[in-house]
């Protein structure tokens, strides 16, 4: 029987052309990964009940549903936080003038959720669900716009790679790391 695995996303060539150390590039990728499918979970679980799907089905365990997920992301962001910054210290670009490929966010991402959470019987701090909500969906995109960016050919520099990393360790390493301890209490 064959065992079934995530496809490789396409962003990770990237990452592992651009590397010193192939260790220090997989161990990054699978955190950046982790993070991802993480942060995916967490952000579909809100735009479920944003739907108005019910699911799970009662109050409590959609409370519970809420601090897991919080805190897998948490624990995703908490293994990144020295990949990151091991690789950004290998990556060094010559200049830190390359364009970011991570970017601000959209009007699709900003939502209020405290009617969401109201009608969901989630008893949380709204503004700290949307400051993840919004910082994620940010992340997903930036890694989505890169793994474009690979398929269309194109070449990211390392000036580049470096300025994407940073606005994303910047972005989800500080406050919103905050905001996810607390929604995972």
């Amino acid at each position: 029987m064959s065992e079934l695995r995530p496809a490789r996303p396409e962003w990770a060539g990237v990452i592992e052309e651009h590397a010193v150390d192939p260790a220090v590039a997989r161990r990054l990728i699978a955190q950046l990964l982790a993070a991802q499918v993480a942060a995916l979970a967490f952000c579909r679980l809100l735009e479920r009940w944003g739907r108005g799907d019910p699911d799970p089905s009662t109050p409590g365990r959609r409370q519970a549903a809420l601090r897991r997920a919080a805190d897998r992301v948490e624990t995703a962001l908490a293994g990144l936080e020295q990949p990151i910054q091991r690789y950004l210290l290998e990556l060094e670009a010559d200049s830190a003038e390359g364009r970011s490929w991570f970017g601000e966010p959209s009007r699709a991402e900003l939502v209020d959720w405290a009617p969401v959470l109201d009608r969901a019987g989630v008893h949380v701090a709204p503004h700290r669900v949307a400051a993840v909500y919004l910082e994620l969906a940010v992340m997903i995109r930036a890694l989505e716009g890169l793994s474009a960016t690979v398929r269309w050919e194109s070449d990211v520099d390392r000036g580049s790679l470096w300025a994407g990393l940073f606005d994303l360790r910047e972005n989800l390493l500080g406050r919103v790391h905050e905001d996810l301890r607390a929604l995972a209490a």
